[in-house]
């Protein structure tokens, strides 16, 4: 039997997955990893912390589902974007923290080169909107605030990379420097058009070359994982989002899909075209399996699923983040309790980094299960303004929607969801897309899978959940949540 390995390196989790050459999963283990916000606005994690609870996992899942390393065709690694490492090339050590990407601490920078008339430029090159939540800036400021580092840096003993590279540096004991153009896409330095480092922009940032990885198609033989008793080839790379949207087989132009985590974040495939939004959104490099560029239209809520956390772990309303579904359908509606949870400025379409969040309608009646309902209830907001954003910039209509991530397990959201949208939501039978997405890259890489098209065959509907609610109902929730938004903007 054929097996391919999934690394799925995630914002608050490290998780491995063994999936079988059809697709479904042999056996899956999961670490939670530490949050570290050192000030307001600054979000931090621990690389060899990243690297550790990653390693733990794969040991895991090898030893739960007894298959040895020799019978793993290959490996694919899927990870959280943008958040920026650097580390010392001869001791394998990270230089700081890495920086996750929800740290905003380099809002002001961002605010400066935008006044000197950056803003146009970079998206032109990298299809990003010029914000703290990309590599470049974060990169720059490790290279200006931690000691030594720029002039080490400058004599090119220090290597830069997002989470794929850093583990990808790990599994091969340092021998791979190596990232994808999904993961380059995201760093505000790689030019998606011309398919490159742009100098322009290295030295706009003031970021050395000699730091940044080699970049190849998501599905290639970057080389082999040596840590395991025998070498497994890394043959996919993949960051999580254009992942997801490869395992959920959105692989024609005008198929899109919803990741429900940490953040909501919505893609639609453009194919060969990168289109420009005009809306709020940024174009970005999809997975490339081969010669041809592929692009998608992507926008990003940075707090989806994460204000289930912090339902638990700030209010202490919940024990268990799945028991916010039982919490909120004691109540039938909000009662007007509308939330928006910009804990870290407001993501796509609106681009806010300095909003704050705000839970606004309370009255005496209110009470903890309509904030619960309110908080699943504001990511269906944030999601079907993405999607607006989207219908508006795109060619084709998009008349369904794939769903997966953690809080797509949650039925109620995803019913408001269809509701406020109008159009069929989808859920998988497997909803780990993310990782499904990387070990089909990695399986295309070596020649397990001929095509495409023998990956998509593989994709099964769950469930559909189809709009219950009038046009004219879901319109006015939406007015109502775009006065909450502009409240806090």
């Amino acid at each position: 039997m054929t097996y391919l390995l999934a690394l799925d390196q995630g914002t608050s989790s490290s998780r491995s997955i063994l999936f079988d050459r059809a697709g479904a999963i042999v056996a899956t283990a999961q670490q939670e990893f530490r949050q570290l916000f050192p000030q307001p606005g600054w979000v931090e994690h621990d690389a060899m912390e990243i690297w550790q609870s990653q390693l733990a996992t794969c040991k895991e899942v090898l030893h739960k589902s007894g298959i040895a390393a020799s019978e793993i065709a290959a490996l694919g690694i899927t990870n959280q974007r943008e958040t920026s490492i650097l580390w010392n090339r001869k001791t394998g050590m990270p230089v700081a923290n890495a920086i996750v990407w929800q740290d905003r601490r380099t809002a002001a920078y961002c605010d400066e080169l935008r006044s000197q008339g950056w803003a146009e430029r970079i998206q032109q090159k990298t299809g990003l909107i010029l914000d703290p939540y990309f590599s470049a800036s974060k990169i720059k400021w490790l290279l200006d605030h931690v000691p030594d580092a720029r002039q080490q840096a400058e004599r090119g003993e220090l290597a830069f990379g997002t989470v794929d590279t850093w583990l990808a540096w790990q599994l091969s004991e340092g021998q791979l420097h190596v990232s994808d153009v999904s993961n380059a896409a995201r760093t505000m330095l790689w030019n998606i058009h011309e398919g490159r480092w742009d100098d322009e922009l290295l030295r706009c940032f003031d970021i050395p070359r000699a730091i940044l990885p080699e970049v190849y198609a998501s599905s290639h033989r970057f080389g082999n994982a040596t840590i395991f008793d025998q070498p497994v080839p890394i043959a996919g790379i993949a960051g999580d989002q254009q992942s997801a949207l490869f395992g959920q087989a959105c692989f024609q132009s005008g198929m899109a899909k919803n990741t429900y985590g940490t953040g909501c974040f919505m893609l639609l495939h453009t194919g060969s075209v990168c289109a420009t939004s005009h809306n709020g959104l940024i174009s970005t490099s999809a997975c490339q399996t081969g010669e041809q560029h592929q692009y998608a239209l992507e926008g990003s809520v940075f707090i989806g699923g994460a204000v289930v956390q912090w339902l638990r772990d700030g209010l202490k309303a919940i024990q268990h983040s799945p028991d916010v579904e039982d919490l909120a359908t004691t109540v039938p509606d909000s009662g007007g309790v509308v939330f928006v949870p910009s804990f870290t400025g407001l993501g796509a379409p609106y681009w806010v980094p300095s909003a704050k969040g705000a839970i606004l309608g309370l009255t005496r009646g209110t009470t903890v299960a309509h904030i619960a309902r309110a908080a699943l209830e504001s990511i269906a907001f944030q999601s079907t303004a993405l999607l607006q954003a989207m219908t508006r910039d795109a060619v084709a209509p998009i008349t369904e929607l794939r769903v997966d991530g953690g809080a797509a397990a949650n039925n109620l959201l995803l019913q408001f969801q269809a509701n406020l949208l109008g159009i069929p939501v989808i859920r998988p039978k497997v909803t780990e897309t993310t990782a499904l997405g990387a070990a089909y890259l990695a399986g295309l890489g070596v020649g397990i899978y001929d095509s495409v098209e023998e990956c998509a065959a593989q994709w099964q509907m769950e469930r559909t959940f189809l709009p219950a609610m009038s046009r004219d109902q879901a319109s006015e929730l939406m007015q109502q949540w775009d006065v909450a938004v502009g409240r806090v903007r």
